[in-house]
Formats: C-alpha cells, structure tokens, sequence
C-alpha cells in the first residue's frame, strides 16, 4: 500500500526541483511551469472516477497493476524527450497511469481496516507519503545539479517493478456481487449530494491547487529568481515541509483522539495561510523556510483528515468509486492550481504566484467554518 502511494507522488514531486532547468534546456519561459506540472493531474479529472467504477466490479488488483505500467512506461518517455512538447505529452499519457494510484492505494486500507485503526493506517500511510515528499525533491534536486535534469526523472521505471510486485502479492479479489453501472453512477451522485462529502471534495480540490500551484510550481521558481537558489538548494527547501508533515501524519491516530475533525481541518487552513503570506512576503531565505515548516505542520493533518472523512462516509459497495471521485477532484485541483499560478506568474511575478495559496486557503478555511464538517467528531 505505501509503495502504491509512493508511486503516485513521483510525477511531481522530482520534476518540482528540476523544472527551471527543464524550461532553460527547452528554452521556455517561467509561465510554462504550470502547464508543465498540470500535465499529470489532467487526465485524472475524467479518469480517477472511472477507475474507482472499475475497481468496485473487477477487483483492485486488476486495475491497479495497468496503471502502475502506464505510469512506469509514460515515465521513461518523459525522461527521454527529446522536445518540451513530446515532454508533455509523455507526462499527460503518465497521467492515466497515475490517476488510479492515491485513491486505490486509501481504498485498499479502507478494505482491511475500520474505525480508528482505518484512522491510523490512513495517517501512517500519509506519513510514508510526506516523508517521500520531503525526501524526493532533495534526491531530484542533488541529482539534477549534478548529473542532470534526465537522470532526476528515471526513477519513474521504478513503477514497472511494482506494478510486478502489486500483481504478485495481491489478491484477485472481484467483488461477488457486481453492481450495475447505473447503480455505481447513482452512488456517486449521491455521494456528492452528501453535504459532508462535497465539503471533503470542494477542499481537496483547493488542498490540491495550493499544493500544486503555490507550492510546487511557483515556489521553485520563486527561489531561483528571487533569492538565486540552485536546483539542491531548492530541492531542500521544498523537501523541508516533509519533516513537521511526517510528525503529525504519523501521529494522525493520536491527533484524532485528541482533537475533532473540524478543529483539525480549520487550524490545518490557517497554518497554511501563515505559511504562504511567510513565503510570499518573505525578504530572507530565513523566513521562507519559516513558513514551509507551517505548511508542513498544516499538510500532515489536513490531507488524511479529508481521506479519512471520504472513506467513513462512503458506502461500503461504492468505496472505490467514491475515493475515486474525491481523487478526482483533486486532481482537477493538481490541474487548475499549476494553469492559475503558471498564469499569475507570467503576468505579476511569483511573489503573486505564491500568495495564491493564501487565497485558497483561505476558502478551505471557509469551507471547514461554515459547513458540516465543522461538526463532525
């Protein structure tokens, strides 16, 4: 499950450090960057809610190993293009492969857990997630200082051994009772009728944005412009969040014990307010680093947080196809959010490009405020 997960991150997590260079190497502009990263979450708009469908009639396994192919050989022709226009779509063509990932790697613990111990499982596996994404841009970024920005990106054939491990080791598991594929269509549609479930998705379209547009896209290039950062330094400081995500993921279980999902989900939106305003408005490297430590305080609840909302409301014959539709949304926030910061960024600069996380943050915090998810244990 955490190697599914793992997986899944790869597609932006080692290009972030590596995309100035990529851009220079192609002679493109800083604007590019957002169509750059948008290129992945793309496709998972339309594609995660059917592969959940999928999943829910065929079994896991059966779904789950072609997409870790697609994503592992899309990879290799990503690291490989030889124009930024045969980049992209490698990395559009990836991004079928990685739509099915986050969503069945949560559903696969939604399957063998309930209760807190789905609580727990859901915050360890976001752990895993963080402490990647703290590690994967440091590598990407040493690597590609040193040998280059192809080298960065070959870990992505890594996924072709996995999807041989997953077929290996998982379980041909087709559900005994195959539904209907209106009666799938229907549970979706209730689900995003559930007020609870279309506050989760609404805020994990703006989680993914910020994280995606602010974060990754703007930020890399924020430090190289702004402050003269080489591609190590900049995979440290984008890799630095991971460290106060991965204690708090990692403590997700005894966090819920403590503290109601809605105080969880409204504090984790204004850590990431503070945050971006530090990193937007910061002067010195100093504080910029300041406020990716409150991103990352923030990141590692406020992700397994809305997972774990997602999973408990979701009917049980329609899990997949639910956490499906909650990817979904997020990828089309993984779309947007690099498109809008790639076009602030061209028109005012990255500093604006940053303080777009601050703005989405701030209508996640108004989500969590003023909607039922305020109320929930």
């Amino acid at each position: 499950m955490f190697t599914i997960s793992l997986t899944s991150i790869m597609g932006n997590t080692l290009i972030a450090p590596a995309i100035p260079d990529i851009l220079d190497s192609f002679g493109r502009e800083a604007g590019s960057s957002g169509v750059l990263v948008a290129a992945i979450p793309l496709p998972g708009i339309v594609i995660a809610p059917l592969i959940g469908i999928l999943a829910d009639r065929f079994g896991r396994r059966r779904v789950l190993v072609p997409c870790l192919t697609i994503f592992g050989i899309a990879g290799i022709l990503v690291a490989t293009a030889q124009s930024f226009e045969w980049l992209l779509a490698a990395r559009f063509f990836q991004g079928f492969g990685s739509a099915g990932l986050i969503n069945l790697g949560v559903v696969l613990i939604t399957d063998h857990f309930a209760g807190m111990e789905r609580t727990h499982w859901i915050g360890r596996n976001s752990a895993a997630l963080i402490l990647a994404l703290a590690v994967f841009p440091v590598v990407s970024g040493i690597v590609t200082h040193t040998f280059g920005w192809r080298w960065a990106l070959a870990p992505y054939g890594l996924s072709l051994v996995t999807a041989v491990v997953a077929w290996r080791m998982l379980e041909p598991d087709a559900p005994h009772v195959t539904p209907p594929v209106r009666e799938q269509l229907s549970g979706i549609g209730a689900a995003l009728r559930n007020p609870v479930l279309a506050s989760a998705f609404a805020a994990g379209a703006l989680a993914f944005a910020v994280t995606f547009g602010a974060f990754l896209t703007a930020l890399p290039t924020h430090l190289e412009d702004d402050f003269g950062l080489s591609a190590a330094w900049r995979g440290v400081i984008i890799g630095l969040p991971g460290v106060p995500a991965f204690v708090t993921a990692f403590n997700f279980g005894r966090v819920r014990r403590r503290w109601r999902t809605g105080t969880v989900l409204m504090g984790a939106a204004v850590c990431w307010i503070t945050g971006f305003l530090l990193i937007g408005l910061a002067s010195t490297v100093a504080v910029v680093v300041v406020g990716a430590l409150f991103y990352g305080l923030a990141d590692g609840a406020l992700i397994p947080s809305l997972q774990d909302t997602s999973s408990r409301f979701a009917p049980e014959v329609h899990r997949a196809a639910v956490m499906a539709t909650w990817t979904g949304c997020a990828r089309a926030g993984q779309a947007t959010g690099p498109l809008l910061a790639g076009a602030v960024i061209a028109g005012s600069g990255t500093t604006a490009g940053i303080l777009t996380g601050v703005a989405c943050a701030t209508g996640m915090l108004l989500i969590f405020a003023l909607g039922p998810i305020r109320r929930l244990p």
